[in-house]
């Protein structure tokens, strides 16, 4: 809505994807839809957001097969649980504090306390330095003012999962590896093949699996494409 305070919503990264957004190379997130969208006893597409029901406005007589109706598209970009173009998202990663405060609760922790970031070793100091690093801290329980990291989102989409193209397999951060060319125990034959199955969709199709299981790459289940810049902060 214009002239409305930016919205922030927080978001869980992994330490690779966190370390992929600092480097610059990752620029859009997936998600699954949650409920997925179902199918009414016509065939047509419907999703129920919070008890109120999207359906597809459509007058043609066939439903669609294969896409997302625009109608719910349309809908669902403004309904999405990390916000629409212009709000804002901070990220939640895993983080540590000094030792000495292993047992004090991330609510009652002092925000002058130094903060080191596992996914590159960073370490942000405000005041006290810090003595020994503590525990790790999982991202799920990270407070507002340990963020480092504050993305604008630019769009929202949704698709398949498995709709994913190399070029935006490439932007959520998953790097085309380097070519083999050292390795005299593989001709040719062998690197081209070793380099076909590790484009950055197949890449991007085990990082999946990897953190939501084979099945889910398998459903193919309706993701929120959700694109983004990082923003600066002030110190």
């Amino acid at each position: 809505m214009e002239g409305g305070a930016v919205k922030e919503h927080p978001i869980l990264f992994s330490g690779p994807m966190v370390l992929a957004i600092l480097e610059g190379r990752k620029t859009v997130t997936r998600r699954v839809v949650n409920p997925q969208p179902s199918r009414d006893e016509h065939g047509f597409m419907l999703w129920e957001h919070r008890g109120v029901l999207i359906t597809e406005q459509n007058t043609a007589w066939a439903p669609f097969d294969d896409g997302f109706p625009a109608a719910i598209a349309d809908g669902l970009q403004w309904v999405c649980p990390y916000g629409k173009p212009g709000d804002r998202l901070w990220v939640r990663e895993a983080w540590v504090a000094d030792a000495q405060v292993n047992a004090v609760a991330p609510r009652d922790l002092s925000q002058g306390e130094p903060i080191l970031y596992p996914a590159d070793g960073a370490v942000r100091q405000t005041g006290c330095a810090m003595i020994t690093p503590g525990v790790t801290r999982p991202s799920i329980h990270m407070p507002r003012w340990v963020s480092r990291i504050l993305l604008e989102v630019t769009a929202v989409g949704v698709e398949r999962l498995q709709d994913i193209t190399e070029e935006q397999a490439v932007a959520e951060g998953v790097e085309r590896p380097e070519n083999i060319r050292d390795v005299d125990v593989w001709d040719g034959a062998e690197r081209e093949l070793f380099n076909a199955m590790n484009q950055p969709r197949d890449r991007f199709k085990r990082l999946w699996a990897d953190i939501n299981g084979v099945e889910s790459w398998d459903a193919n289940p309706w993701v929120w494409v959700v694109e983004f810049k990082r923003v600066e902060q002030s110190a």
